[in-house]
């Protein structure tokens, strides 16, 4: 892989290959049209949908490539329509030629996708394909992902100016990328800034009032006579005391871990924390058994993208008011349950949303099981449990 980001290196100067002045000049616009958008899901998009009218190509996609391994973890695509999309029996996960891009990360044409000796044919549903043009987007010194163009309008097959087009393309949105990570690192400081000014709060005002309260209430028994008015006294310093454990609790999940040692619990807690913009309200989230020392890399990034899918379908469709999320591990298993008070959703992966049927296929590859619960009077439960061990 390395060999090969090194010759992708080698061709990151295009634009001067590019002999057409008012298709330089729409390349430029395309390059500051994506450039423009700090957050990444919207500049995904944008780029996808620039590339396909650069190169005249019908279909587009971007492929993520999930890190650690050789799987497509996110697909943003443009020229299918939501309807005949969700017909698709499932979304590519970076097999056949799809597979040869991320294999060997340097631009690919071909004039028919069936007639290379890695192609594995289309699911079920997906719209025919037969011209293709693709190119690998660096970002960070890595692959980030794959740019997908197929079909070339009003011609057999793409060309090499189409190739130096989509390289200059997948060269600026390398850059996008990385912009859209550097703006989120920088909001990720601040909001832990504001974590650790708030927990520092919550321990040096808020629990020493409450102790000197109940420090005071306690004096005051001695002074009263009536066994009724002891009780109640007693009653509030025990309900202070479970007050102030549970704000000790909360100061421990707000104080973040450096950075070299988070691990899936607290990814997860930042992850349920990000979601609020969707949500329009933070999800609870339980948490149990050895997740940092007995979850693998591998189970962690499914663990994570099957709670943000989770999440996301939630925010776009359930039109719930709470949410909560509960991982544990225990029984050489670990267990990811996501629950809404939502309008429901289907419970059968394969008709539902395309992410369902994504969390299904990680269960799936895992060796585990995922379910979806439609809960009474209202809601939706999604249920993955994976091993631990292969």
């Amino acid at each position: 892989m390395l060999e090969s980001a090194t010759r992708w290196h080698s061709y990151q100067v295009p634009y001067r290959n590019i002999t057409d002045p008012a298709r330089l000049q729409r390349l430029l616009e395309a390059v500051l049209v994506i450039e423009r958008d700090l957050e990444l899901d919207v500049a995904l998009r944008h780029i996808v949908e620039q590339a396909c009218a650069l190169v005249e190509a019908r279909y587009g996609a971007l492929g993520v490539i999930e890190p650690g391994s050789k799987r497509l973890s996110q697909f943003v695509t443009a020229g299918i329509d939501p309807e005949a999309a969700a017909k698709i029996d499932h979304l590519p996960t970076g097999e056949g030629v799809l597979g040869v891009l991320i294999d060997d990360p340097v631009p690919l044409r071909l004039a028919h996708i069936s007639e290379h000796p890695k192609s594995v044919g289309f699911p079920k549903n997906h719209p025919p394909m037969s011209s293709f043009l693709g190119a690998p987007v660096m970002a960070r010194g890595e692959v980030f992902g794959n740019l997908y163009l197929t079909e070339k309008i009003n011609a057999e097959e793409f060309s090499e100016e189409d190739t130096d087009v989509i390289m200059a393309i997948a060269v600026a949105a390398g850059f996008v990328v990385e912009n859209a990570h550097l703006h989120a690192k920088v909001g990720e400081l601040d909001v832990a800034s504001d974590r650790v000014r708030i927990a520092h709060d919550l321990h040096d005002n808020v629990i020493q009032r409450l102790f000197a309260t109940g420090l005071s209430l306690e004096s005051t028994l001695r002074l009263v006579d009536s066994l009724e008015a002891s009780e109640a006294i007693q009653t509030a310093v025990g309900d202070l005391d479970d007050t102030i454990r549970q704000i000790r609790t909360a100061i421990f999940a707000l104080e973040p871990l450096p950075y070299s040692r988070r691990g899936v619990r607290a990814r997860l807690l930042d992850l349920c924390a990000e979601s609020v913009r969707g949500l329009g309200f933070e999800p609870s989230v339980t948490i149990s058994g050895p997740i940092d020392t007995e979850v693998t890399e591998l189970i962690a990034g499914n663990i994570l993208a099957v709670v943000r899918e989770a999440l996301t379908n939630v925010g776009r469709h359930a039109r719930a008011t709470r949410a909560h999320v509960e991982l544990a591990v225990a029984d050489h298993c670990a267990r990811v349950v996501v629950t809404d008070d939502g309008i429901g959703a289907s419970a059968t992966p394969e008709r539902g949303s395309r992410g369902l049927a994504n969390m299904a296929e990680r269960a799936r590859i895992l060796g585990g099981s995922f379910e979806v619960v439609r809960l009474k009077p209202s809601g939706t439960e999604i249920r993955f449990e994976v091993p631990l061990v292969a």
